[in-house]
């Protein structure tokens, strides 16, 4: 079934409605409490936990469009890159909603009494071994949110169509390993004008996921995501290999 669209383009009521009916499968990343150390093994491995907001809304031609940040160059992690709003998840938090709404807000002023959280997708696992969860909310009134940068983590917001996500066009890939599991690394080139922006890597594959969910279709090329067994103890963990950047 594809996803509905009226004389002026999504009918957002229809998707609200669908959307808060999905129900995410188990996640693969819940730590055990019934695993014991074993002598000498060190600490049980317990990942730290990150919401991103996948924030939807209608653009002027009627399509769904997604809010991205390119995060600020002078971070020591991720400086650069195209990613979604969000972060980790702090004690104060009430769940994995509020703190990508938090996170939205200290990042880029997104008012959270705009955004309507509708879902939760299935968990993620970052390269640095941080199971992510993926909010999704739509955005009703776009012209109501008026952007208020944090510099220090961001240089840009943009948005880009949702359905660009799962169409073979401006997007390469590279065929990876890790913990014994194949997966594919996408790359997504996206030009607006003069910017040009690579969406890669967690933030692609979430929204690859999220694009299908939404429009109840697979993608048009391959999609290899494999669920990864994390370390037991801290001292086994290591990164996720990231593959070339695409440019």
């Amino acid at each position: 079934m594809e996803l509905e669209e009226g004389g002026h383009g999504v009918d957002m009521e229809a998707l609200v409605h669908r959307l808060r009916l999905h129900r995410p499968g188990p996640s693969p990343y819940e730590p055990s409490d019934a695993v014991a150390p074993a002598p000498g093994a060190g600490e049980l491995f317990r990942p730290r936990r990150a919401a991103v907001l996948v924030c939807l809304f209608r653009g002027a031609a009627g399509e769904l469009r997604v809010i991205l940040t390119k995060r600020s160059s002078s971070l020591s992690t991720h400086s650069g890159e195209v990613a979604l709003p969000g972060g980790k998840a702090e004690e104060g938090d009430a769940d994995d909603a509020a703190t990508a709404l938090r996170e939205s807000k200290e990042e880029i002023g997104l008012d959270p009494a705009l955004v309507t959280i509708v879902t939760s997708l299935e968990h993620f696992l970052s390269k640095h071994l941080l199971v992510v969860v993926p909010v999704v909310g739509i955005l009703s009134d776009i012209q109501a949110f008026k952007p208020a940068l944090n510099v220090a983590e961001v240089d840009e917001i943009f948005d880009v169509p949702l359905e660009m996500f799962l169409k073979d066009e401006n997007r390469t890939s590279d065929e990876l390993e890790w913990m014994g599991q194949p997966f594919t690394l996408h790359h997504f080139t996206y030009e607006k004008g003069n910017d040009k922006y690579i969406i890669w890597g967690l933030t692609a594959g979430i929204l690859i996921h999220a694009a299908s969910v939404v429009y109840q279709r697979q993608p048009d090329f391959p999609d290899k995501r494999a669920q990864f067994n994390l370390p037991k103890y801290s001292k086994e963990c290591c990164s996720m290999p990231s593959g070339p950047v695409k440019h």
